[in-house]
Parts: C-alpha cells; structure tokens; sequence
C-alpha cells in the first residue's frame, strides 16, 4: 500500500496539441466544460493534493490548482512535465500523472494504484491488457536525477526513459475507456462521456 498523504497528483497540460490546431486542449470546451474542468472533478475526491503543469494560459489554469511550466523548454514532451512536477513536489515521496485530454478516469483510479505494493519499483504504470499507458502513471519523487540526465541528452521518449528505470504495472483492463484522449476536433465531437 503507498500512503496517499505522501502522494501529490499532477493533471499534464502543457503539449502543443498540434492535432486539435494548437489550441491549449485542456482549456477547449467538452461538454459545456473545459477539458481540464472533468479531469479534476473526477480527481479531486479521490485525492488530497493537486497540480497542474501547463506551458501557456497560465492564469487560467490557476484557478483549478498551483500550476508550473516546463523547466525544459521547447516542448520536450510528457516527460518535460513530469519531470517539472517532479521538481515541485518536494514534500510528497510519489508523482502521479494523468493528461488533461481524457476525461473518463474512473472512481477508483487513485486507489488502483495505492493498493500496489511497489517494493522496489521506480514508476508505477498503468496497463491496459495489451499496452502501457506511461501518462497514467505514478513515479517514485527519487527518479529525478535519472530522468533530468536523461533529459539533458536530448532524449524524450517515455518508453527508452522506462528501460531504465524499475517499472511495475497496475492493471486497469477494466476500463479502457479510462484511455480514450481527446486529440481533434472531431474526437471532441464523437466522444460522450
């Protein structure tokens, strides 16, 4: 079991969503709603602390939880932001992620990873039945240097960043609409919750 008071959990909004016409996807209107509006409801009863980590419309994201930028710039990536989030959250001993474009997490979803006994592991992941989800994720606060190396040497994907760190897989096949995301105008339209 991880101990939810030494968890801070982190919604990812800072990509350049170039498939929704660079607009900042967490603030685009879904249901009558920002995008980043469903997510933290649906986190916000399940957890004690949030943050959000956005590049742009900083202000308006304020409103929902203390919001930081990159500290690497030009758009590196999913990783960029969690190794931001990882930089702001000195107090808490795990970092977990999710994307601010998929709005179906489920009631359970915190405690899913909670009930894990992580041993040794570095990063916890989530795991649809036949592929990880690395933004759906928790990491353990002390992968920080390791990844701002890895970082540093020009590497952004989050699988190569995953070989070298000690992974464990949460098993969330039951809900596999947890992973649909949001990335066009028309998954906007197609998609109810």
């Amino acid at each position: 079991m991880i101990d939810k008071a030494k968890v801070t959990w982190v919604i990812l909004a800072g990509g350049q969503a170039r498939r929704m016409g660079g607009q900042d996807k967490g603030l685009i209107q879904f249901h009558d709603k920002p995008l980043i509006e469903h997510i933290v409801k649906a986190l916000r009863p399940q957890i004690s602390n949030l943050m959000i980590i956005a590049n742009r419309n900083i202000e308006a994201y304020q409103q929902y939880a203390p919001t930081f930028q990159d500290q690497k710039t030009g758009y590196m990536g999913p990783l960029a932001g969690i190794h931001s989030a990882l930089l702001h959250s000195k107090d808490y001993e795990w970092v977990g992620v999710v994307p601010c474009d998929s709005p179906n997490l489920p009631a359970e979803f915190v405690d899913l990873f909670l009930q894990q006994d992580p041993e040794d592991a570095e990063i916890l992941v989530a795991f649809d039945g036949q592929h990880i989800q690395p933004v759906f994720a928790l990491y353990r606060r002390d992968v920080l240097p390791k990844l701002d190396a890895f970082l540093n040497n020009g590497d952004r994907k989050i699988q190569l960043f995953f070989k070298s760190c000690a992974v464990q897989y949460v098993d969330f096949q039951k809900y596999p609409q947890m992973f649909i995301n949001l990335n066009t105008p028309e998954d906007l339209q197609h998609h109810s919750l």
